[in-house]
């Protein structure tokens, strides 16, 4: 069973054999330093917001993934009761808010400081788990090390130069790591992380990623609420900010219905979890970075509700709940192997308003973009409605 623990020491760092594995509040709290991160992220994009200031933020939100991801994976397999265990996730904790309070200038003169930091989590973590994991096991930290020297190394030397060879020695770094977790980090003659190298508690790893989920739609709020106090309240951004709760409250809605409740069964009933893992994983990126981009339309919208909508805002405007619903829609065909009709239906019909919105004031852009996503939520409402007891079982195997 992926979900249960093998037979450790229980007087190790691992976790003990049980079948459930709650959420440790050290978690939570770790969790907190990535508001921070988040909101950093969107300041930077919607003080650049071009299309290189969308990829260098790209950049940046893939480096700030993989510090919270591999954190994850380490409570997930060690025990965040062990004091050890705590001062390392502490450590990472302190080092992402280091990185979160130079994300603004990372690609001037600060990357360096960005680049160290980052290399030594890439470092410093994978030696850990790597002297953490019993023996039999330690393979699979080997292959973490391997891949995670390379990355520093990239990222270091990204930091030392500057302008376009930073960006492109940034942008392999990011997209070595993100291969190297597709492919299951593999190593001559040590093969692939299969689902014995690394047992999965699928209830904890689920739980994880919903909470990263709400994280992020929090920071929507937070970025949308402080947007509307800066401003003058008028009829027309209250109308703005009323549509971006709205918004909000219809990804979350399209988040839990179905996929994102059962999120742990199909973990649990996989016959390889690290292997479904893998797609569980990047749904949750495209959703995170459509809640961050959407975060800046709000943004854009409330302190500008009749402005002219410029390509770049109808972008933004459209662009973050598309990579949102993309992203949930991959979680649903991870969860229960088919992907509903209007997934597909809402991202063409996304696409279908970016040539018109660029005709009408914003504030009328968020409410097109509002009407979509609510007949998302009318969708699975009439399912629900015509099918309360879903007989759909999770299958999670495919990626």
């Amino acid at each position: 069973m992926g979900q249960v623990m093998g037979d450790e020491d229980p007087g190790g760092l691992l976790r003990v054999p049980v079948e459930r594995a709650p959420v440790s509040l050290l978690e939570l709290f770790f969790d907190l330093a990535f508001v921070f991160a988040l909101t950093q992220l969107s300041r930077e994009l919607i003080s650049n917001l071009t299309w290189a200031g969308a990829y260098q933020t790209l950049v940046l939100f893939l480096a700030v993934w993989w510090v919270w991801t591999v954190t994850v994976w380490l409570t997930n397999r060690l025990d965040p009761r062990r004091p050890v265990v705590q001062v390392v996730v502490l450590g990472i904790m302190v080092a992402s808010l280091a990185l979160a309070a130079v994300l603004s200038a990372a690609f001037g003169e600060r990357g360096m400081v960005f680049a160290s930091v980052l290399a030594a989590l890439h470092l410093g973590v994978t030696l850990f788990v790597t002297a953490a994991l019993p023996q039999p096991e330690r393979g699979t930290g080997w292959r973490l090390l391997a891949w995670s020297s390379g990355t520093a190394a990239l990222w270091l030397t990204g930091g030392v130069t500057g302008g376009a060879p930073r960006e492109a020695l940034w942008s392999l770094a990011a997209a070595v790591d993100y291969a190297a977790f597709a492919l299951r980090y593999p190593i001559p003659r040590l093969g692939r992380v299969t689902a014995p190298d690394w047992p999965v508690a699928a209830e904890h790893l689920a739980e994880r990623h919903r909470q990263i989920l709400i994280i992020a739609l929090g920071e929507l709020i937070l970025i949308t609420g402080l947007s509307f106090t800066r401003a003058d309240p008028t009829a027309a951004r209250t109308g703005a900010f009323a549509v971006s709760i709205l918004t909000t409250t219809l990804f979350w809605r399209i988040y839990v219905y179905r996929a994102g409740e059962r999120l742990h069964e199909a973990i649990a009933a996989a016959s390889d979890p690290v292997r479904l893992t893998r797609p569980m994983t990047l749904a949750h990126v495209a959703m995170v970075a459509g809640i961050l981009v959407t975060a800046v339309g709000d943004e854009l919208i409330i302190s500008q509700p009749f402005g002219h909508s410029h390509p770049a805002w109808v972008a933004v405007l459209l662009g973050g709940p598309a990579l949102f619903v993309l992203g949930r829609a991959r979680l649903e065909q991870t969860v229960f192997d088919r992907i509903s009709l209007d997934r597909p239906i809402a991202l063409l019909a996304l696409l279908g308003l970016a040539a018109p919105l660029l005709f009408v004031p914003s504030l009328f852009a968020a409410v097109a973009v509002a009407v979509v996503l609510a007949a998302v939520v009318g969708f699975d409402a009439r399912h629900a409605y015509r099918h309360p007891t879903d007989p759909t079982a999770p299958r999670g195997d495919r990626p």
